[in-house]
């Protein structure tokens, strides 16, 4: 893959054990497929990664240039076991892109095998973008309250459609603790979070006053499962944990990202410089690589970014947009017009922003104008919010452009299209201004 496979370990609630089963199972996944890359980074600020994993000196890039402008495989260090960690850092501040930016941050990044994010006990800005970002979510139980709060998280991914990656894994069980005569703890777990339509793996992390150990004494190294308490039921849960995960990574195919990757690094050579400048390699509604094929440009007027749309998430886009009809693909795509959509942020124009959309043909006239209500419109805003790179409600005055047919990316960025679109963009900004629309 020419992205990371992302596994997240999550829960609002403490000491159920994350920090546990997120370091043991890097160390068990690489135990079980030597060459595959493995990498571990937590938000948190207890350095438990960095006290299992670090070599020699502390190393000055931290998980904070995670959210900047360094590339994720700069940040990992080769560590103890053979594993990668990105260092920890005491304080994180929130970057003041929307959460689902991390997910395209790291979709971008040229970091092959698996990375598994340590989560905060508190569904934050991190904890959220981990959940958006993962391919696989593990949050684990120990009793009724972890349970309760795992619908907290059921709900993030609910809101995208990606419920189906969240499991549920009894942690920190006592096997001997009974219910009654016949039920234990962690079988009534099991049996409550299925009750409750979660998926559950069918193995359990146990209870160890000999893994529990590891965390303490003298050193201040932690040790894990696999090379300390390989003689405790423990070390057998682990592993079919990390049989599991490497299941779930074989099942993504891996032949479409690499060859977006090839086709991507070949539109980057045949392109100019200044045409590529704050280009987005991702579709900001679906945040899959967007270079390897046809697409729609799109521009935002204060960022300067600019990437391309699937055409199917515009068609969605559109929809959303009450531009066309969008089951008339034929003319929706025929039109060589320019979609304009100005954003008005709180405060301007009451306590909500304001998107208004207006289509403009192919001499930068104006056509019409409609004003689109932004409530009960998530995957909408969650695309805008992708596109200028900060959250709505931080919006002041949003100029965006986007072609309305589609196009290939060398095509676009070519000198002659690019110098015409620029025409078109100016030209545009004119007539909105003019309008007293922008």
């Amino acid at each position: 893959m020419s992205r990371p496979f992302v596994v997240a370990v999550a829960s609002e609630k403490g000491g159920v054990g994350k920090t546990t089963i997120a370091t043991n199972l890097a160390v068990y996944l690489k135990a079980l497929r030597e060459d595959l890359p493995v990498t571990i980074a937590s938000f948190d600020n207890h350095f438990s990664v960095d006290q299992m994993f670090a070599l020699g000196p502390r190393s000055d890039k931290t998980v904070a240039g995670l959210f900047e402008d360094v590339s994720p495989a700069e940040l990992a260090t080769l560590g103890q076991y053979g594993v990668q960690y990105i260092a920890s850092t005491r304080r994180l501040q929130p970057p003041s892109s929307p959460p689902a930016w991390l997910r395209q941050r790291l979709h971008s990044a040229a970091l092959d095998g698996i990375l598994i994010l340590d989560t905060r006990p508190i569904l934050d800005w991190f904890t959220e973008a981990a959940l958006l970002a993962a391919d696989l979510v593990l949050v684990p139980i120990k009793d009724r309250a972890s349970l309760v709060n795992a619908s907290a998280l059921q709900q993030v991914l609910t809101a995208v459609d990606r419920a189906d990656q969240l499991w549920l894994l009894p942690s920190l069980v006592d096997c001997r603790a009974r219910l009654n005569a016949e039920v234990r703890v962690h079988e009534f777990l099991a049996y409550a979070a299925r009750e409750r339509d979660y998926q559950v793996l069918d193995t359990y992390i146990s209870k160890s006053p000999k893994v529990e150990s590891l965390a303490s004494g003298f050193s201040s190294r932690l040790r894990p499962v696999l090379t300390h308490a390989r003689n405790t039921a423990v070390h057998g849960q682990f592993k079919r944990l990390a049989e599991f995960v490497l299941t779930r990574f074989d099942a993504v195919p891996d032949d479409e990202h690499g060859r977006q990757a090839g086709l991507t690094q070949d539109v980057f050579t045949n392109i100019a410089a200044g045409h590529r400048r704050r280009l987005v390699l991702e579709c900001p509604l679906c945040c899959r690589q967007s270079l390897a094929e046809d697409g729609h440009f799109y521009f935002d007027m204060r960022s300067r970014r600019r990437g391309f749309i699937h055409p199917g998430c515009f068609k969605q886009i559109a929809g959303d947009l009450s531009l066309y009809d969008v089951d008339d693909s034929d003319d929706a795509e025929s039109l060589d017009n320019t979609v304009a959509l100005t954003i008005d942020g709180p405060g301007l124009v009451g306590p909500e922003c304001r998107l208004t959309v207006h289509l403009c043909d192919t001499d930068g006239e104006l056509l019409e104008s409609e004003e689109i209500e932004l409530n009960g419109r998530k995957s909408l805003v969650e695309s805008l919010e992708m596109i200028t790179g900060r959250p709505l409600d931080m919006t002041y005055r949003e100029l965006i452009l986007m072609n309305s047919s589609a196009t290939y990316v060398d095509t676009q960025l070519a000198d002659d299209a690019y110098r015409s679109f620029v025409l078109r963009r100016r030209q545009v900004a004119r007539t909105l201004r003019d309008a007293g629309l922008f």
